[in-house]
């Protein structure tokens, strides 16, 4: 019975909020760390894959921002930028 559960756990991955569902998905890994992104108009939504240590997450939290105009080819709308190093969402300017 723990070995299905844990296979359909693993499988899961990072899951978009309900608002980017059928949104364009992007993996990438930086820096030893997998994150997530999720593109769907003009929103944004990027997620930290795996465990942070205590005094690593000001560095993730400014990879996951500087990833979104590399992954998008658009700026990130600063002032619309919610969330920490687990997952943050934001508006885009193209």
């Amino acid at each position: 019975m723990l070995v299905p559960f844990l296979l359909f756990l693993a499988a899961c991955g990072a899951q978009p909020a309900p608002q980017f569902f059928g949104a364009e998905r992007h993996d990438v890994l930086r820096e030893g760390r997998q994150y997530t992104l999720y593109r769907k108009g003009d929103a944004v939504e990027v997620i930290r894959l795996g465990y942070a240590r205590r005094g690593e997450h000001q560095a993730i939290r400014a990879t996951m921002i500087a990833l979104i105009p590399e992954v998008t080819g658009c700026r990130l709308v600063e002032s619309s930028l919610r969330g920490d190093s687990g997952e943050m969402r934001g508006r885009l300017r193209c």
